[in-house]
């Protein structure tokens, strides 16, 4: 399996299990979506809905993979992708923390771009 099919597939199997778990936990009229776009390595775990009469909607996660890297664009989990990603053997060369500025980035131990 090639690294791009195995990042994808690594990256809907976390969404997928941070999903499940936040979702036992049900606030009505707000929905958790799950949106996996394979053909442009895009995914995204979102909330949206209505709460109090007011419109409801915010990202929890959203990566990319772009020129061979994972891009972690937003990130509200307590732990990180980033860390879930390694334990699932990403190394951390091919993870960018793009929610951080790239002046920033060098001092991580991930890539910078």
């Amino acid at each position: 399996m090639d690294n791009l099919t195995q990042y994808q597939n690594t990256i809907k199997q976390i969404l997928t299990e941070y999903q499940k778990i936040s979702s036992q936990v049900t606030v009505v009229d707000i929905d958790e979506v799950l949106m996996f776009d394979d053909e442009r390595s895009q995914y995204l775990w979102f909330n949206i809905g209505w709460k109090q009469g007011k419109r409801v909607k915010g990202i929890s996660v959203y990566i990319r993979i772009k020129n061979e890297r994972i891009y972690i664009e937003e990130d509200l989990t307590e732990e990180g992708m980033a860390i879930e990603l390694m334990r699932l053997g990403v190394p951390p060369s091919d993870i960018v923390l793009a929610f951080q500025p790239p002046e920033v980035r060098k001092y991580t131990e991930f890539a910078t771009v």
